[in-house]
């Protein structure tokens, strides 16, 4: 479904993904969720690698409430994050920034190789995501879509193709650490306000979040729908 405030027709589609068409991924299972947030909120977590190490640093068995996922009950293992978020400057690819991001686990402090896995996240336009990975266990993607609808609700979801011959229950265990790690951010997004002009600090991750939103300001036009909150009464 392609959408444009200006009645532009579509100067880019979703590519085929090889590995989906030739059969060598096979579809695993899906997630949805209803997200109480603004719509930039959530392709703007890509360029928020600081909140990585805090949100998504504990294991995914210590829960989703942000309260209590330091326990010390789980404080034995642990997730690491290093990523970095770019726009393309290629012609025709002005649409697409991309994450690359790398993770490891460590249990008792040691470093557990099986669980590495490379990511390479391409966000296409304000609501695509293909999100493929590589691990010792398998290799996929995650296609993730954002649709809003209405003002401050957004409907995610995520579908998952894995290695044809690992046996399902892998690509079901990684859709739900996967599940259980966005259910974190959907617990901020769920309590945040979208800030147009938010206070900022000189660091490299305050100026990765601004120059997403400068690439990202590309997909709003002279007509696209804004949000009023004037009253014309008290009747609230």
């Amino acid at each position: 479904m392609w959408y444009h405030a200006e009645g532009v027709e579509p100067y880019w589609e979703p590519p085929e993904l090889e590995e989906i068409t030739s059969g060598e991924w096979k579809y695993r299972g899906r997630t949805e969720h209803e997200i109480n947030c603004h719509i930039e909120d959530v392709p703007e977590n890509g360029a928020d690698v600081a909140h990585l190490p805090q949100v998504h640093g504990p294991i995914m068995t210590s829960g989703i409430d942000l309260r209590y996922t330091y326990s010390k009950m789980w404080s034995f293992a642990k997730h690491h994050w290093d990523g970095y978020w770019t726009a393309s400057m290629e012609e025709g690819e002005k649409h697409i920034g991309t994450l690359a991001l790398t993770h490891t686990m460590s249990l008792f402090g040691i470093h557990i190789p099986i669980l590495d896995m490379h990511v390479k996240a391409r966000q296409m336009g304000p609501g695509i995501v293909y999100l493929t990975f590589s691990s010792p266990i398998g290799s996929g993607v995650y296609l993730h879509h954002v649709t809003p609808l209405e003002p401050l609700k957004q409907r995610m979801i995520h579908q998952i193709y894995f290695t044809h011959y690992v046996p399902a229950i892998v690509p079901k265990f990684f859709l739900l650490a996967e599940a259980l790690m966005v259910e974190r951010d959907i617990m901020i997004w769920n309590n945040k306000r979208y800030e147009g002009k938010p206070v900022l600090v000189k660091s490299d991750s305050d100026s990765l979040l601004m120059r997403h939103r400068r690439w990202y300001s590309q997909f709003y036009s002279e007509h696209s729908p804004r949000l009023n909150f004037h009253k014309e009464s008290l009747d609230w």
